[in-house]
Order: structure tokens, then C-alpha cells, then sequence
């Protein structure tokens, strides 16, 4: 059986590519808004054009006003530098709302496509891949890819016209000096190529550092009442501080190395900027070049210097998206290892809710050398209710897992009304399964969502007949806001009882032909298990059953009890028959009803 890659945080890393090439990944994403683009594109070669343009007003105002005396040019300059400035502002107010709007969108269609992804994976990639770090990838990496296309890839991109525009009219000012700037120019682009690629490296241990605490918190918040029971909090206090200092350490690593960068930079460009200066005065009081011509040399040298510094520094940002990106695609190259046939067969309509195991033998990938299930057939007809029993691993949980596709067998069918569930689309399959788990599912969300989620397009009426028929509608008319009501995280306000009730009324709601039962009295007070079980018998009416049975007396009369040992179907018949003739359940039999 195929799986789903594995994603832990000390996964190889991906081979080295440059942050361009790695970012230009994201590229499909901006596709869909090319207008957009456009428009942010043309705002900023017009707000480059506007800046390199003003120093020309400069050199007009020192040469034909200042030098010349002359007060009408020198207004004529000045108002055509003022509306130079106007331009800018309207260019750079257009080319920011646009990257920013950019930023946002990417970023929401990025997640939901990682989001999406993810739902697609089978339960075998949750047993292998901390849900953390998972979290950590879908919020973090995203925020930071949405601050590159939003803020860093603009100012990369609008000082990169700055440093073409302001050499080409540094050349058109003086050849001589333009020539000294080029000299210099691989003195600083070195420390760029050299700690960039540091920089990028460290970005991405960083981000794998945040997503320890991510996966650490995530942890122990939600498993709060253990941790608190046990008086462990002391304990998780100093094992999160010590991810937090590796973050941090992680962290202070990658900015040493940023800092560096932009320090060299600097140094070597404004210093490159000082020496032109020296050499340029000498150039004006020797007749060579204006105090004009020179004042626009001094302003694109330090156009140009300052771009130079912008881009290094954005390098950074750039780095540590490229790493981000890198984790994200990662997540989106991840392919179920369970999904639909190219051509799924169908099934047959009306359902039947029969179910067929032939010689079905499954071993968890996490388990490969133990068969949970070896050689299995059993048959169950449409509307037979049939109960699984047998000691704990014996391979109950198992067959629930097999039919509902979250796994394929190694060797053997299993069958949904005479479909083998692997040649058929895995929605289609369960959408004929309804489940009702020992430990219920509730979702931060209202009773009515809730009792919903199996059939979202449910009218208020048939929820409330659901609860009904559940025998939940009771406690839910006392609930503050009744069917509105927000349940809190994992239905944290009900009791044991209230969450079973509320899960059987959301299979009821849902109506499917199979249920699957994991016995969902077995935890509860005696009160409330006779309310579900009263609710449980309306819900098997009509309906193949298959239900795994923690206690013998609430399975006595299933039309067919099949026992189970390590992975194998050692009994099947009724509970009268398998006590004279099974000496596994007559065991288990004495103990349950002795005590």
C-alpha cells in the first residue's frame, strides 16, 4: 500500500535552488490576477521613473538657477520637481494598495490549497506527521510568504529599476565616475551571494525550531486536564522553555547573519559613495563636469547605494520565504495514500448495506511485520446486525478502519454492497457509513452544526427531529441558547453522555444504510446509558449494524456475534451458542456477567 510522504521536522532537505527560482513557484498563484499585477507593475516603474527624474530637477535647479541666477528658471524647476513628487506619491499609493491586495489574496488561496491537501490525507499520514508542525507550516510560513509578495518582492523589484535607471544616468553624467561605481559594484554584491545563502539556510532551521513549539503547545493545551492531573506542569514549563530557547537560538543565528550583510553593504556602498565625491569635486574645480552635473551624480550614486542596501537587505526576506515556500510546496506535493480510482465504479442505487471481507489481511505501516487482521471472511447481509468481540488488539477497530477506506488491505476485498471499496471512489463509499465512536466527535461549534455535519443542507426541523429521536433534545432546550448553542472545543460543555447523544442524532440525521457502532455505552452512568441506548436502537432500525462490543450484555441478541483473536475470526453465532461452544467467549462471558 502507498503512503503518504512523511513530513517530520527532521526531514531531508529539499536539494539547493536559488530563493528566485524557488519563489517563482508561487508564480501559478499570481496567474489569476494578472490585471492586478499589471497595475502594480506599471506603479512602480512609474514611482522608479519619478525618483530617478527628480535628479535631473537638481541639476537644473543648481546649473540654470543657482549657478545662472536666474529666479524664473529656478521656479521653472522647481514646480516641474514638485509635480515629479506628485506623480511619485500617486505611483507608490497605487503600486502598495496593489502588491499589498496581492499579498492577501495569494496567501488566502495558498492556504486553502495546503488546507485542502490536507484533508485529503489518510490517517496514516496524522500517525506519522505532528499536527504542530503542521499548524505552524499553514500559519506562519504563509504569513511570512504573504510579507514577500506584499512588501520584500516590490521593494526588491522597484529598487532593482532604481539600480538600472541610476546607473544608466549615472553613465550619461560622467563615464569616468560611472566607471569607478561598476569598479566597486562586485565588492558588494559579494557579501550578498555569500551570506544570503547563509541567511536562507538558517531561515529554514528557524522556521523548523518555531514548529517544535508549535507542535509542543499544541500538545499540551489540548491534553490540558492530563497535564494538569498529574501535576506535570512544571515539567511542560521547562520542556517548552527549552524549544522556546532553540527557536530563539535559531533565530539569533539567522539575524547575526542578516545584520552582517546589511552592515558590509552599507559600509562599502555609502563608502564608494564618499570617494566619488572627493574625485567629482576635484572633476568640478578642475572644469571638467557642472556643480549641477555633479550634485545628480552624488544624488543616483546614492539612488543606486541605496538600492543596493534595500536589495541586500531584502535578500533576507527573500531567503527566508524561499525556506518557507520550500514547506509549503512540500505539504502541496504530498499525494494521498488513498484517493479514487481514474475510473471508479459506481455504486448501486438504492443501497443495499451489505458488507463482504474475503480473505482480507491488513498489517498497520507502523506495524508491518503484525498482521491486525490475517485471512478474514465474513459476509454481513443487509439489515443483519452483527457484533465484533475479543480481547484488546485482537483487530476490532480494524475492520471499521478497512471499510471506511482509511486504509487498503495488504491481500483480500472488502466489499460495500458487493463494490470493492478500492475500485471505488472512497466519498462514495462512505457516504453509505454512518459512525458512531466510543469516544464522540464534537466540534467547536453550535448543536446544530454539529448534529449537521453529516448532512450540512439539514433544515432546522429535521435537526431538531434528529435530537428528538436521540433522546438529545431534552438537555439541548436547556442549553443557553438551545440548538445555537456553542458546544466549546471538543464539546468540553456537555457530559459523556450529552456528546454520545448528540453523535447518534447526527447519524440519525445523516441516514446512511451501514452504521458502524464502536459501543458507545461502555464509559457511561447508568442513567445515561439507558437514554442511548434507547437512542442507539432507534438509530439501528432498518440499518446493517456492525458494532464492536467492550460488554457482552449489550450485544446478547445480535443476530450474530463474531470473535476475534489476533487478527482472527476463531467463533461466529449467537451469545447462547458461542457460550456452550467458544471456550475464548465463554471466558470472557464468566468474567463480564460474574462481576
Amino acid at each position: 500500500m502507498a503512503r503518504a510522504e512523511r513530513i517530520p521536522l527532521d526531514a531531508p532537505k529539499l536539494p539547493p535552488a536559488t530563493a528566485a527560482r524557488t519563489l517563482a513557484r508561487v508564480g501559478r498563484y499570481l496567474r489569476p490576477y494578472l490585471r492586478q499585477v499589471t497595475i502594480a507593475a506599471a506603479a512602480l516603474v512609474v514611482a522608479a521613473a519619478a525618483v530617478l527624474a527628480i535628479g535631473q530637477g537638481l541639476r537644473f535647479v543648481i546649473d540654470r538657477g543657482f549657478a545662472a541666477s536666474s529666479a524664473a528658471e529656478l521656479d521653472r524647476a522647481l514646480a516641474l520637481s514638485a509635480g515629479v513628487i506628485v506623480v511619485m506619491a500617486l505611483a507608490t499609493y497605487t503600486r502598495f494598495y496593489f502588491v499589498s491586495w496581492l499579498g492577501e489574496r495569494v496567501t488566502a488561496d495558498l492556504r486553502r490549497d495546503v488546507f485542502s491537501r490536507l484533508l485529503a490525507q489518510s490517517p496514516a499520514f496524522f500517525e506519522d506527521t505532528r499536527t504542530g508542525e503542521v499548524i505552524a507550516r499553514l500559519a506562519n510560513d504563509t504569513t511570512m510568504l504573504e510579507t514577500v509578495i506584499g512588501s520584500s518582492a516590490s521593494m526588491a523589484a522597484r529598487n532593482g529599476l532604481l539600480l538600472v535607471g541610476g546607473l544608466a544616468m549615472l553613465a550619461l553624467t560622467s563615464v569616468k565616475l560611472t566607471l569607478l561605481v561598476l569598479a566597486g559594484v562586485p565588492l558588494v554584491v559579494a557579501p550578498i551571494l555569500l551570506f544570503g545563502r547563509r541567511v536562507r539556510r538558517l531561515a529554514r532551521a528557524s522556521q523548523d525550531r518555531v514548529g517544535d513549539v508549535g507542535a509542543y503547545v499544541d500538545e499540551a493545551l489540548h491534553e490540558i486536564r492530563t497535564v494538569q492531573a498529574y501535576g506535570h506542569e512544571g515539567v511542560d514549563r521547562a520542556r517548552f522553555g527549552e524549544r522556546v530557547e532553540a527557536a530563539f537560538a535559531a533565530g539569533k543565528r539567522r539575524i547575526a547573519q542578516r545584520a552582517m550583510l546589511v552592515a558590509l553593504v552599507i559600509l562599502l556602498a555609502f563608502g564608494a559613495v564618499g570617494l566619488i565625491l572627493w574625485i567629482g569635486g576635484r572633476d568640478v574645480l578642475a572644469g571638467r563636469i557642472s556643480p549641477g552635473e555633479l550634485s545628480a551624480f552624488v544624488f543616483y550614486a546614492v539612488i543606486v547605494a541605496s538600492a543596493v542596501g534595500t536589495i541586500s537587505e531584502v535578500v533576507g526576506d527573500l531567503q527566508r520565504a524561499a525556506g518557507a515556500t520550500e514547506r509549503l510546496f512540500e505539504l502541496l506535493s504530498l499525494e494521498p495514500a488513498i484517493r479514487a480510482p481514474s475510473e471508479p465504479l459506481s455504486l448501486p442505487v438504492p443501497p443495499r448495506g451489505t458488507l463482504d471481507f474475503e480473505r482480507v489481511t491488513f498489517s498497520y505501516p507502523s506495524r508491518p511485520g503484525t498482521p491486525a487482521l490475517a485471512e478474514i471472511d465474513l459476509a454481513v447481509a443487509a439489515g443483519e446486525r452483527v457484533a465484533l468481540v475479543g480481547p484488546s488488539g485482537a483487530g476490532k477497530t480494524t475492520f471499521f478502519q478497512l471499510l471506511l477506506r482509511f486504509y487498503d488491505p495488504q491481500a483480500g476485498t472488502v466489499r460495500v454492497d458487493g463494490v470493492d471499496v478500492a475500485r471505488a471512489d472512497p466519498a462514495a463509499v462512505r457516504g453509505r457509513i454512518a459512525l458512531v465512536p466510543q469516544d464522540p466527535v464534537i466540534f467547536a461549534a453550535s448543536v446544530l452544526e454539529n448534529v449537521r455535519y453529516g448532512r450540512p443542507d439539514a433544515s432546522e426541523d429535521e435537526v431538531r427531529a434528529a435530537c428528538e429521536a436521540a433522546h438529545a433534545s431534552g438537555f439541548v432546550a436547556q442549553l443557553p441558547q438551545g440548538y445555537a448553542s456553542e458546544l466549546g472545543e471538543r464539546g468540553v460543555r456537555l457530559s459523556g453522555g450529552q456528546r454520545q447523544r448528540l453523535a447518534i442524532a447526527r447519524a440519525i440525521l445523516a441516514d446512511r444504510p451501514i452504521l458502524l457502532l464502536d459501543e458507545a455505552t461502555s464509559a457511561l452512568d447508568a442513567e445515561s446509558e439507558r437514554a442511548v441506548q434507547q437512542a442507539l436502537e432507534r438509530l439501528m432500525t432498518g440499518r446493517t449494524v456492525l458494532t464492536i462490543a467492550h460488554r457482552l450484555a449489550t450485544v446478547r441478541h445480535a443476530d450474530r456475534i463474531v470473535v476475534l483473536e489476533a487478527g482472527r475470526i476463531v467463533a461466529a453465532g449467537t451469545h447462547d451458542r458461542l457460550v456452550a461452544d467458544s471456550p475464548l467467549y465463554a471466558r470472557l462471558a464468566a468474567l463480564q456477567f460474574a462481576a
